[in-house]
């Protein structure tokens, strides 16, 4: 507006209005000053000779600069004709734009289409669709129980009947699935057998949740047990902090009142046949559950094929059993006193003392107790002496009870439980036969002692006096 060398330009601006004029320099050019369609300012200029109309000036000076040029929806491109690309303006561009929405709604309905089938369909692989029945029972198909277990890949453990792995039902609760072994009977001899298991519920018993039975295939879904199984936290786990003495002898306790429920509370006595370490889970605070409690009876009452085909922890095995005669629950007392022998060592029975000798603990131990000796001696270093020595005295005198020879002389579970109690007062066991057959079969038996080695010579010269008093 400044460089007026064709137009003459005038403004004026006033309270009362505001304008500008204009005049052409050359009176023989033709000009005209428009606002067109296009929503610009034009100052245009005829020429002549070209018969023509020549932009001279405009504002804005890029058509996209208009204000809403496309509309609210249209897009603006200056190097592009035409400028915009918006149904206002252009019918082929009112379809191009609803062709591309309808065939993104139409990709995103297929899409979400295709997810929902394949969760639908995921759900469906997922356990927990099982058929209920009896009780809380829930009849799972095997290819359930294969996608709970991602095809039995995380295996928590194992044992004559079988071993265990660690699944995740559709609710997201995790499960114990134990794949069965040698378990022969027909389908519906076996559904009635988990039926009558199902049934029995006890703070200190593993619940059943379901079962499998497909053809030759059956399985057993048990709740998960978080701290895993008693063997581990006595034997295993090294590395961290021993189980200590309270703990332990709750978890005896716990356990004692699973067996005695079994032996003594259900409709028909439960003879477990496999008590040990590893048949003694831990929940979250754990509190003990007794597992595989079931099993027995699966396999029928033909023990003696069962000892032969399905057993090989012989250390918890009771001499009746394996000498082939028929037996009672007391065959599990037996079990639990061999047991609880390890829970004061913090070792196996069967393993060898820290300095590489033999010592059959079972038999040290009560001899210990039988002579007044030094208990502290017998515990588990881990334990660093932490042990209430009454508590201790009571498990060893309960064990050495629990595995004699003559099954009569046992205790029941039930007089066991009123025993860890403190109900019951026990009087010193004569050392059973058994244990003093493993201390013959050495040539040395090396004893745990403190540092008054005339106590260790004590025990020592009291085996054979023991050993015959018992007999008697």
């Amino acid at each position: 507006m400044r460089a007026n060398y064709i137009y003459n330009f005038t403004f004026e601006s006033n309270e009362n209005e505001s304008y500008f004029t204009y005049s052409m320099y050359n009176s023989s050019i033709i000009s005209r000053f428009v606002m067109d369609v296009s929503g610009q300012i034009k100052q245009l200029s005829w020429l002549e000779n070209a018969q023509q109309w020549n932009l001279f000036w405009s504002q804005p000076r890029q058509q996209c600069e208009v204000y809403a040029f496309c509309g609210a929806f249209g897009s603006c491109t200056e190097n592009s004709m035409p400028y915009c690309n918006s149904s206002e303006f252009h019918d082929d561009e009112n379809n191009n734009v609803t062709i591309i929405v309808v065939g993104v709604v139409v990709g995103n309905v297929v899409l979400l289409a295709l997810l929902l089938f394949f969760l639908i369909r995921r759900r469906k692989r997922m356990v927990g669709a099982g058929k209920p029945v009896e009780g809380t029972l829930v009849a799972f198909g095997y290819r359930d129980l294969q996608n709970a277990t991602r095809n039995f890949s995380e295996k928590l453990g194992g044992g004559g009947f079988g071993s265990v792995f660690k699944g995740t039902l559709g609710d997201s609760s995790l499960v114990a699935v134990k794949k069965l072994e040698g378990i022969r009977q027909g389908e519906k001899q076996f559904r009635t057998e988990v039926s009558t298991i199902g049934t029995v519920q006890h703070v200190n018993l593993v619940r059943l949740r379901g079962f499998c039975s497909e053809g030759a295939k059956r399985l057993l879904v048990y709740d998960y047990m978080p701290n895993g199984s008693l063997d581990f936290h006595l034997f295993q786990n090294k590395n961290f902090k021993a189980l200590d003495w309270k703990m332990r002898y709750q978890i005896a306790l716990g356990t004692a009142r699973g067996l005695t429920y079994l032996h003594e509370k259900c409709r028909d006595c439960i003879i477990h046949c496999d008590v040990k370490p590893e048949n003694i889970v831990l929940d979250a605070d754990f509190c003990p559950k007794v597992a595989d409690f079931g099993l027995a009876k699966l396999v029928g009452r033909d023990f003696s094929r069962v000892l032969t085909t399905m057993r090989g922890t012989r250390g918890y095995l009771a001499p009746e059993w394996i000498s082939g005669v028929a037996f009672t629950a007391k065959a599990d007392v037996y079990s639990y006193g061999m047991m609880l022998f390890e829970f004061v060592s913090g070792r196996r029975n069967s393993e060898p003392s820290e300095d590489g000798k033999f010592t059959f603990f079972p038999t040290l131990a009560a001899n210990v107790v039988v002579q007044g000796g030094d208990v502290v001696s017998l515990l588990d270093p881990g334990l660093e002496g932490n042990a209430e020595i009454e508590e201790v005295t009571r498990i060893i005198k309960v064990a050495s009870w629990c595995v004699q020879d003559n099954e009569a002389h046992r205790p029941s579970m039930g007089q066991v439980v009123q025993i860890l109690e403190g109900i019951l007062e026990l009087n010193l066991p004569p050392i059973p036969r058994s244990l003093q057959m493993f201390v013959d079969s050495h040539e040395s038996l090396v004893f745990f002692t403190d540092s008054n080695s005339s106590q260790s010579s004590q025990v020592k010269s009291n085996v054979s006096k023991n050993s015959s008093s018992s007999q008697k």
